[in-house]
């Protein structure tokens, strides 16, 4: 490219970089940085979340994860974490070197709150970049690890059956609190002929239901479908909670309505 067609089209991604502003996705950003990255670096941490599609925010600066005997000069765009790392902790995605869904868990262990930990957890098991096994054996391997405590102690609630971040924090605030276990993904009623329906999170005993209700139940074919799942769903003598975005800030609000409802529908606190 001559100077002018980079000054006209090319978005200055670090020294000698640029990219096409009419391909500037976050994966483009990335595969631009192989250009001058070598090739045993790995991307890592929230970098490596946002390539394996769990709901974070996209980083300003990109994470590299590299081996010890290799030195990449600083560059403000990149933060740089030197680290041994086995195999089985780096894989390919989409043609990218990235860590692997154990290890990126853990490595933002070391500064997510549980909550958002839990959730980036989810999502990379409903992703099946993750499950129980492949983390375990990670763990095992972490002994002394920045966040490996708060790793292991979220472990165990991990769900692939969360469809998305806010009803991962849901759970995770109701999990941590003195209430009973939801259910993700609770089996609310089946029609003749067609697979039952379900709510996002639930208690079957109490018949208490929480729906988050994001921006796509204001589609009019889904908002269709939940007049129609909410309708049958009271019929059948389930209490519905629906929670938005404002009711993210913090978990006393869903857990506070959620604690009416139950005791209004017979649940009672252990005593001692």
């Amino acid at each position: 490219m001559t100077r002018r067609q980079v000054e006209d089209d090319g978005v200055r991604l670090g020294h000698g970089l640029y990219l096409s502003r009419a391909a500037f996705t976050f994966t483009e950003r990335c595969e631009a940085w192989t250009r001058v990255l070598p090739p045993l670096a790995a991307f890592g941490g929230t970098t490596a979340a946002v390539l394996l599609g769990a709901q974070v925010p996209v980083p300003s600066r990109l994470t590299i994860v590299l081996p010890p005997d290799v030195v990449v000069p600083a560059r403000r765009q990149l933060v740089r974490h030197v680290r041994t790392l086995a195999d089985p902790d780096v894989v390919e995605h989409g043609g990218l070197r990235v860590t692997s869904g154990a290890q990126t868990f853990l490595d933002l262990a070391a500064t997510s709150p549980p909550a958002d930990l839990v959730a980036v957890g989810d999502a990379l098991c409903r992703r099946r970049h993750l499950d129980a096994a492949r983390l375990d054996e990670r763990l095992a391997r972490a002994d002394r690890t920045r966040g490996v405590v708060r790793a292991r102690r979220c472990a165990p609630l991990l769900s692939p059956l969360a469809a998305s971040r806010p009803e991962s924090l849901m759970r995770y605030w109701l999990v941590d609190s003195d209430l009973p276990d939801p259910e993700p993904q609770v089996a609310l009623f089946a029609r003749a002929g067609r697979d039952g329906a379900h709510g996002d999170l639930g208690y079957s005993r109490w018949k208490v239901l929480l729906e988050y209700e994001g921006r796509q139940h204001a589609e009019r074919d889904q908002f269709r479908r939940d007049v129609d799942r909410y309708s049958l769903s009271a019929l059948d003598g389930w209490l519905v909670l629906r929670f938005a975005d404002h009711h993210l800030g913090g978990p006393h609000v869903v857990v506070d309505r959620t604690r009416r409802a139950l005791l209004r529908r017979g649940w009672r606190p252990a005593r001692g």
